[in-house]
């Protein structure tokens, strides 16, 4: 019988908590909201940056990003316009950080995503045992506990263009009433403004029918008791202002944990959660202590640490560099401008297609734009910005030249620089630098192959049997890469269609013969040739 429990995650995108449970009057969101009345409400949650693939590359290896050299938005492709830059590349990380789904599978967990990765890094082979769109729990071996992700990606912030710029799966029939969304005041108030965060609400209904689906398949397969579900947001809102920014627009995160037996249904805490807790958080649920080296901490469980401050960057983003580090504890909110010489918008054509930035653009050039609509229209920016978000939760009215504010800018730039003392910020180094100490000469590096080592009585393991060969029984088969920091998948299936198996310890063979096939990658290298051999026991 199965005693772990199984964890689920509901990955989605692009959103503040605009969900029922969270009193927002617009949304429409049943599933969402039952999901939460079976379980607890974390309103003080945040992501680590404000845009997508940086913080999943925090998320997915319990590493800062700043840290870890994924902190650049978009290193995998090349804007056309501005070749010059170092893209494309696959991050190269610490030699020592893993997925934290590999601790995962090495305990014994089915590990699945259905199936956006989006890490800055190619996946590697050994993070998932399935990484596809029919990825699912329901492929698991019997009796094996799963982790397993599911990623509805409707509510993207180019949900929002309009029906023009989307494929015929994604268009929508307008139900929400323009005139029913509440506008930020640092936005323009305008009809094509109100239709495009009017259709986001549209596009969130959709994710929530998605999420009941995923939750009655929980319930058909008698799951549910057993299961720890987690429903978060990869990052806030895809609004200007919002997305790619420390503000609580673009980090503020929704995030929903039902956990039957254990969780008091129906409840809220104001406890301070963080995405990069999330990895350390599962594993200390699975039973799996997590590495010394991973920098979020757990939020669950009998390992429980209460944060003071959630910590924010925000680096290059597609086309143009900027450099913002961020501290927030419950209250209060400090921001620092590493380039205050900039404007706050910079060259970024993907954000220009949304409509509310085109009405924004277009109203600036008309001289109509009023009050804190004007704030993304600065051209230099405050070195530093400290607002009070119990006052003021729309973070318009900067304190940090306010003496009565002094003692906070104190304590909370503090902790902002021993932040980025503890865990390092790459940010510091140009990134054409970053990459070239990746990249020697410009080539990435590539995983060296594995070998097969047997060990057994006749063979003590001093030795590879590249090819493989016979054996005495009992026999053990180790498989050893050169490349340090690497990760092993084998399997003894043949064929394309495969699963692979992570590599944690020498493997029995039985007797008679066995082939097995098996390929190295280390995170940021290419993966290695896949090497074979047949093994005869006798």
């Amino acid at each position: 019988m199965q005693s772990r429990p199984n964890i689920l995650w509901i990955s989605i995108e692009d959103i503040n908590p605009r969900f029922g449970c969270y009193g927002d009057p617009v949304a429409r969101t049943p599933n969402i909201d039952k999901l939460a009345a079976g379980g607890c409400i974390y309103p003080n949650a945040f992501s680590t940056a404000g845009v997508c693939a940086p913080s999943r590359s925090a998320i997915i290896t319990g590493m800062y990003q700043t840290s870890i050299g994924t902190h650049h938005m978009r290193t995998t492709h090349q804007n056309r316009d501005t070749p010059e830059m170092p893209t494309p590349y696959s991050a190269v990380i610490p030699h020592y950080v893993k997925t934290f789904t590999e601790y995962l599978r090495a305990g014994g967990y089915y590990c699945t995503n259905n199936s956006k990765t989006d890490y800055q890094f190619t996946p590697p082979i050994t993070a998932w045992d399935e990484l596809s769109d029919e990825a699912h729990w329901r492929n698991r071996p019997e009796n094996a506990p799963f982790f397993s992700v599911f990623n509805p990606t409707m509510t993207h912030e180019s949900g929002m263009w309009g029906d023009d710029d989307l494929p015929e799966a994604r268009k929508l029939e307008p139900k929400t009433n323009p005139d029913d969304v509440v506008m930020p005041p640092y936005l323009p108030d305008t009809p094509k403004a109100r239709a495009a965060l009017a259709r986001h609400y549209d596009t969130l209904e959709k994710a929530d029918e998605f999420v009941g689906r995923v939750l009655g398949e929980l319930e058909e397969d008698g799951l549910a008791d057993n299961t720890i579900v987690f429903l978060w947001s990869d990052h806030g809102a895809g609004l200007p202002r919002g997305k790619r920014w420390p503000y609580d627009a673009g980090i503020r995160i929704p995030l929903i944990v039902r956990w039957p037996g254990t969780i008091e249904r129906g409840t809220q805490t104001d406890q301070l959660v963080s995405l990069v807790d999330l990895g350390q958080t599962v594993l200390s649920l699975s039973g799996i202590n997590p590495p010394a080296h991973m920098q979020g901490q757990p939020f669950l469980g009998e390992r429980t640490l209460e944060r003071d401050y959630i910590f924010a960057a925000r680096d290059r983003h597609d086309e143009s560099y900027d450099m913002v580090r961020a501290a927030r504890d419950k209250r209060f909110k400090y921001i620092r401008n590493f380039r205050p010489d900039l404007p706050y918008l910079l060259w970024i054509p993907y954000r220009n297609r949304h409509p509310i930035m085109q009405e924004m653009w277009r109203l600036h050039a008309e001289g109509k734009l009023e009050g804190p609509q004007t704030l993304l229209m600065q051209n230099t920016r405050p070195i530093e910005e400290l607002y009070d978000t119990e006052t003021d939760p729309w973070e318009i009215n900067n304190l940090s030249g306010n003496p009565e504010y002094a003692e906070t800018l104190i304590r909370m730039r503090k902790a902002l620089d021993d932040w980025r003392d503890e865990v390092g910020d790459l940010g510091d180094m140009p990134e054409y630098q970053m990459v070239a100490s990746w990249y020697p000469n410009g080539e990435q590096p590539k995983t060296a192959a594995p070998v097969f080592v047997p060990i057994s009585a006749t063979s003590p393991g001093r030795a590879p049997l590249p090819q493989g060969g016979s054996v005495e029984g009992p026999a053990l088969l180790q498989i050893h890469c050169a490349t340090q920091g690497a990760s092993v998948a084998w399997t003894t299936e043949q064929g394309e269609d495969v699963h692979w198996n992570l590599y944690s310890g020498p493997i029995p063979l039985d007797s008679g013969q066995t082939t097995i096939r098996s390929r190295a990658i280390r995170i940021g290298f290419k993966e290695s040739e896949e090497r074979e051999a047949s093994f005869e026991v006798t």
